[in-house]
């Protein structure tokens, strides 16, 4: 028998296991959760500095990641190795600045040797550690307790539950200066431009409307032959129907033109306005684009017109649109 087969139950079950530990000390930091994290919040909102998060080995990976988090959600942050600091890189700390050391024993000999030293600088320390008695946890101006009740190893030793309950306890600590300092989508773009995330949150419908001559419009007073050549010409899949002043009054898409064959209306004596959608979907220049998308989705349509405020036609899109500028 293949060994990965016999070794399934097992596996599955250990796995299980791992999950289940892991969850549940994220559960009783919810729990836990009290002034110390209103204390940590408060120094980090009050910096003037920079956030500097440090830690060794494993802690030191979850330590990266708190700041990564950190930088990218409106708290500049950046990792500073301990045993590097104590060798020159503690240069990069100031008196405005607050530092994050991450030890689940507390008692990390590289980070106890610059503690003194951040002190002496008058630069704020916050502790994340698993025993509040520990020499960091004494040490600093704020404690956030990440103790485990045990490890997800079976043999007890390597991190796991702890390195994911530091990882938790980072996040919530970043989602909560996200909040406190307003910290909104165009924020989070800005620091992301690139990629997907970065084209749906940054680009605006009037960066990928059409426009001018190349805005599919009739007069209210149009045939609908008239009509079905605009939607011909212009290539959209649709015609917006305006009066003098450009203003919108409705719709023609090649949905609507579908229906009307059914109807087998004489397109040459029929005016556009007795078979046109009224009060169509419209949105603004000015909004995301990814707000067209979902009103696009929500209203089952292709195609939309762009309006100004006082509801005169000054661009069109569909789907096509949004999708050739990578926005779906």
């Amino acid at each position: 028998m293949n060994k990965a087969i016999s070794a399934a139950p097992r596996a599955l079950e250990l796995a299980r296991e791992v999950l289940s530990i892991e969850a549940a000390a994220i559960q009783a930091l919810a729990q836990r959760i009290d002034e110390s994290f209103l204390r940590a919040l408060d120094i980090i909102l009050s910096c003037e500095g920079r956030v500097i998060v440090s830690g060794m080995g494993k802690s030191g990976h979850i330590a990266r990641k708190i700041a990564s988090t950190l930088s990218s959600t409106g708290t500049p942050a950046y990792f500073v190795h301990p045993a590097e600091a104590s060798h020159g890189d503690l240069g990069m700390i100031t008196s405005g600045d607050v530092f994050i050391a991450l030890s689940y024993s507390g008692e990390s000999e590289e980070l106890l040797t610059i503690v003194p030293v951040i002190k002496r600088q008058g630069a704020h320390l916050i502790c994340l550690t698993g025993n509040p008695q520990s020499s960091l946890a004494q040490a600093a101006d704020a404690h956030l307790n990440a103790a485990v009740d045990k490890e997800a190893c079976p043999m007890g030793l390597a991190p796991t539950a702890s390195t994911t309950a530091a990882l938790a306890l980072g996040d919530a600590l970043a989602v909560a200066l996200l909040d406190a300092k307003g910290f909104g989508p165009e924020d989070f773009a800005r620091s992301h431009p690139g990629g997907n995330l970065g084209r749906r949150l940054l680009t605006h419908v009037g960066d990928i409307m059409h426009t001018g001559v190349e805005i599919p419009a009739v007069g209210d007073n149009a045939l609908l032959s008239e009509a079905v050549l605009e939607i011909t010409r212009k290539r959209l899949g649709m015609t917006a129907i305006v009066d003098d002043a450009q203003r919108v009054l409705g719709i023609y898409t090649d949905g609507d033109l579908r229906r009307t064959l059914e109807r087998r209306l004489d397109f040459a004596v029929t005016p556009i306005s007795s078979v046109m959608s009224h009060n169509p979907r419209t949105i603004t220049p000015g909004a995301l684009a990814a707000e067209a998308v979902q009103l696009m989705e929500q209203h089952s349509i292709n195609q939309m017109l762009v309006v100004d405020e006082d509801n005169k036609l000054v661009g069109a899109l569909n789907m096509h649109d949004l999708l050739h500028a990578k926005v779906i």
